[in-house]
């Protein structure tokens, strides 16, 4: 056998290429091109932010000046009690219009970034959707569809809490507790000196306590995403679980994953109720320790009443804005572990690369197929061939059977023709044309299938068939279901084509899937048609008329079959026996029978056939 270039051979793909790790932060300011088509909303709700920061900053001054300019006043005697009454109702009118104009551009600023954050995390969604649903199918050996399902909500909701929520309030906490120092040191620049230097002292325990957070965040995420992984699993294979009256043992899994999953998570709020004692009591002790200094300035008259209110609302404002910083950090950080596990997904590469200048596809109907010299691996058995060196060439509007005991090659043949792997070695040739210089979509388009177990989606019976060609109009969703004998059962349902057929079609029988099945590979009228064993699992009736549905299916297509039973293929062209990853027999199916060959014992096993 000749030897393999194993230069290029390909290598087995890590279903999730994991990027370098950025520091924390940088790995939300990867959210940005999402972000980026909103920019203006996001400068509204800045300005938004900024305005009602500023006004709320305002409050403490109005404050100072009525307590010292409103009930400090002199006495109505000397002043005149209606000159008095309208000072003071001056003052309160301005906290009342500065209460008022805050209201409003808080209010402005929750519904301006609500929907940014509702909306980045709907792109969001669509973004990670689209890259998996273009990912080959080698992505999802490793990685469960309960993983991916965890990550498109579980994560993107937690960093539509911090786009949607917590940034802004972060944001302005982090405005709040500027201006607010700004402030403190204008009213009393050694309070403010006291404040500032217990304030630092808060900074690294902080610091440190959010980094327990973001590793627990994602840790936390991982054991939510594994007890999705496993219910999606088990809620997929209900029969086989009851049947096998599992039903105790899977629930005694679900719980002690979910267990898992819960002390993981209690870890984390037990750091993160941990960081709000420490800030909360840190906090209130410098604030009451600063107050204390400024009671006996005021005492002294050093300082007056009004300038003591002040400082101590804005040492409020400013406690208030840390302490709120802190539970921002916290969920930014529960957010980037979010990120990360996003981004793994929106970083992957599909295996099957895309040509950078597609051909246009020969028109040519029924199309001619041929498999050069192909070899392939695949990624998880780098070193065992599942096709070595097949060469095979199927005319146009021929019909030919592939037959071989499993593990043989014949669904790696339909996979290889799909594109769902890339060959290692060879070529394969759709009417002279490469496969690998069509685009995914083109080559796609050329073939209909029919597998063994069809899916049939949570619809009724006409978006079902329809899926074949979305386009395709009621009538000729029904000619189709008539060339496949699927009307006649379709037409006896409750509602007829409307009737929804369950989830995974298990309102209908085997056979009735199979029509289902078939009718969606005749509407979409495409040049080659596969059949993957599409008759195995029938009983004698079903399988006679899935068969006449069959061959109205592969009139005038050029047709691949995969059959075990070989009574379904004496009317194939042509059959093709497989062992070991080779062709080791082929001819018409009357000729392999006169043969001492693979094909002829297992005509004499099912057929009791003499060679």
């Amino acid at each position: 056998m000749p030897k393999l270039d194993q230069n290029k051979v390909q290598k087995p793909e890590v279903a999730l290429q994991t990027p370098a790790p950025p520091k924390r932060l940088l790995l939300l300011s990867e959210l940005w091109p999402l972000l980026r088509p909103y920019r203006w909303q996001i400068l509204l709700a800045f300005i938004l932010l900024s305005l009602a920061s500023a006004t709320l900053l305002l409050v403490p001054l109005a404050f100072r000046d009525l307590i010292d300019f409103g009930f400090g006043q002199p006495s109505a005697e000397k002043t005149g009690a209606l000159t008095g009454s309208t000072n003071l109702n001056s003052h309160f009118l301005i906290l009342f219009g500065l209460a008022g104009f805050w209201a409003l551009m808080v209010a402005s600023r929750y519904y301006t970034v609500s929907w940014v954050g509702e909306r980045v995390t709907a792109d969001l969604r669509s973004a990670v959707y689209q890259r998996v649903l273009t990912q080959s199918p080698q992505f999802f050996e490793t990685l469960q569809t309960g993983e991916v399902l965890s990550r498109l909500t579980g994560d993107t909701t937690l960093i539509q809490t911090v786009v949607g929520s917590s940034a802004s309030m972060g944001l302005r906490s982090l405005f709040q507790f500027t201006g607010g120092m700004v402030m403190l040191a204008v009213t009393s620049f050694y309070l403010f000196s006291l404040n500032l230097g217990l304030m630092l002292l808060l900074i690294l325990p902080i610091m440190l306590i959010g980094r327990s957070v973001k590793r627990l965040s994602r840790e936390s995420q991982d054991r939510i995403a594994d007890s999705s992984a496993m219910a999606g699993e088990i809620l997929n294979a209900m029969p086989t679980v009851q049947s096998y009256t599992q039903e105790h043992r899977e629930i005694a899994r679900f719980r002690q994953s979910i267990d898992v999953s819960f002390n993981t998570a209690i870890r984390r709020v037990r750091v993160r109720a941990a960081m709000t004692a420490v800030i909360i009591a840190a906090i209130s002790g410098a604030i009451i320790f600063v107050l204390w200094i400024g009671a006996r300035q005021v005492g002294s008259g050093e300082m007056s009443g009004g300038q003591l209110a002040s400082f101590i609302l804005y040492a409020v404002m400013v406690a208030g804005s840390v302490s709120t910083m802190a539970e921002v950090w916290g969920d930014i950080m529960r957010a980037a572990g979010a990120t990360e596990r996003l981004l793994e997904l929106l970083h992957t590469e599909s295996a099957i690369n895309e040509p950078a200048h597609p051909l246009t596809p020969a028109a040519e109907e029924p199309a001619t197929i041929a498999f050069e010299e192909v070899s392939f691996y695949y990624p998880s058995r780098p070193s065992q061939p599942s096709l070595d060196h097949i060469s095979l060439l199927i005319s146009a509007g021929e019909t030919v059977a592939l037959v071989g005991p499993s593990g043989a090659g014949k669904t790696t043949l339909f996979q290889l023709l799909l594109r769902f792997y890339d060959i290692s070695l060879g070529h394969i040739r759709i009417n002279g044309q490469d496969i690998r210089e069509l685009s995914l979509q083109q080559l796609r388009s050329m073939i209909a299938i029919v597998p063994q177990d069809p899916v049939i989606f949570s619809a009724n019976a006409i978006e079902n068939i329809r899926y074949g060609r979305p386009y395709a109009t009621d009538a000729e969703v029904k000619m189709a279901a008539k060339a496949a004998l699927a009307d006649e059962f379709i037409e006896k349902l409750p509602q007829g084509y409307d009737t929804f057929l369950g989830e995974r079609g298990t309102r209908l029988s085997g056979g009735q899937r199979q029509r289902i099945a078939i009718a969606r590979a005749i509407l979409k009228n495409a040049p080659i048609l596969l059949l993957d064993e599409a008759t195995s699992a029938l009983d004698a009736e079903s399988e006679i008329l899935v068969q006449q549905g069959l061959n109205s299916a592969m009139h005038g297509r050029t047709t691949l079959v995969i059959a075990h039973r070989l009574a379904t293929i004496q009317n194939a062209n042509r059959v093709v026996v497989l062992e070991n990853g080779r062709i080791i027999e082929t001819g018409p199916p009357s000729e392999l029978r006169q043969q001492s060959g693979l094909y002829s014992r297992l005509a004499k096993l099912q057929m009791d056939i003499q060679p």
